[in-house]
């Protein structure tokens, strides 16, 4: 059986992780160290770390690349490294460390968005279709060779969370249908082609604002690629909310305008209407946004 360590963080490894422990040996479960969270900063373990301990696997969390060196030399020999949103860069060390190298699960049609946040940034640019690719990890970033690699159209109100959701689901599977002939070697990597390739930056505070100069397509894709966290948010009445679902409406208020239409918020932006379907106030649950207007007093208002 394949003796395999496992590098993930969020929710959408675990799907691969599940797999791998159904198919395979998981020798060893490595996760980002736990980051202090909310307003009490208190200690917040992975998603991952969290399966792993449910699921009984060795698990260690190593805080910079010369630890996880360490950690991989004295945990082995592994036959294969499996990389799901890992959220550190492998060095040289690391990825010859197993015997048949690391394959990463990727949840684009690279060389697309490459980076940290592909999901995001596809939505962002409106992109009608993204997929997963599997790859044999180099010291790139996201740039080695292809084993294989699956479409899908994006899905016209679909969120980050949703679409990742899917992408992990389907990168699972595709990972478990390469891996016995990878090991085998009668499945061999295929470099990729650098035509059309483009980079996914990490998503910063910068990128959630919602502003009125955006156009209704570019706000709404906004909304979608940072749905359900970080969140887009607009600045109300000293406040900050967050948007969690929208879409363009017939009224068009003036840009920067709020308004209440037939018992629903309306935004404006440069080229017409916004309905706010979801809305989340600080330090509140997330509720439609018409029962926020029937909360809201005296509706009208600017937002920037």
């Amino acid at each position: 059986m394949t003796r395999i360590v496992f590098l993930g963080t969020p929710g959408a490894a675990i799907p691969t992780l599940d797999t791998m422990t159904r198919d395979s040996e998981v020798g060893l479960v490595i996760t980002r160290p736990d980051r202090p969270t909310g307003r009490s900063l208190r200690l917040q373990s992975s998603p991952v770390k969290q399966r792993a301990e449910d699921l009984g696997l060795e698990l260690r969390q190593p805080s910079n690349p010369a630890e996880l060196d360490a950690i991989l030399g004295e945990e082995g020999p592994f036959d294969l490294g499996v990389v799901v949103a890992y959220g550190m860069i492998l060095g040289r060390e690391a990825l010859a460390t197993p015997a048949h190298g690391m394959l990463n699960v990727h949840f684009s049609l690279l060389p697309r968005w490459r980076g940290a946040a592909p999901v995001a940034r596809a939505l962002m640019a409106g992109d009608s279709m993204t997929g997963v690719t599997i790859i044999s990890l180099d010291e790139g970033v996201d740039s080695g060779p292809v084993l294989t690699a699956q479409a899908v159209d994006i899905k016209r109100d679909e969120t980050a969370g949703e679409l990742t959701g899917r992408l992990a689901s389907l990168g699972a599977g595709l990972l478990r249908t390469v891996i016995p002939g990878y090991v085998a070697g009668d499945l061999i990597p295929v470099p990729q082609v650098e035509e059309g390739a483009t980079y996914a930056s990490k998503l910063t505070a910068g990128d959630r604002p919602l502003r009125p100069t955006m156009s209704r397509l570019e706000f709404i894709n906004r909304v979608r690629a940072l749905s359900p966290a970080p969140a887009a948010t607009i600045d109300l009445d000293g406040d900050t909310y967050k948007v969690l679902r929208a879409q363009s409406h017939p009224h068009a208020p003036e840009p920067g305008a709020l308004e209440s239409v037939s018992g629903v918020p309306i935004l404006g932006v440069a080229d017409g209407g916004i309905e706010v379907v979801e809305i989340q106030a600080p330090g509140k649950r997330a509720i439609p946004g018409a029962d926020w207007v029937r909360g809201r007093r005296g509706v009208d208002g600017f937002f920037q």
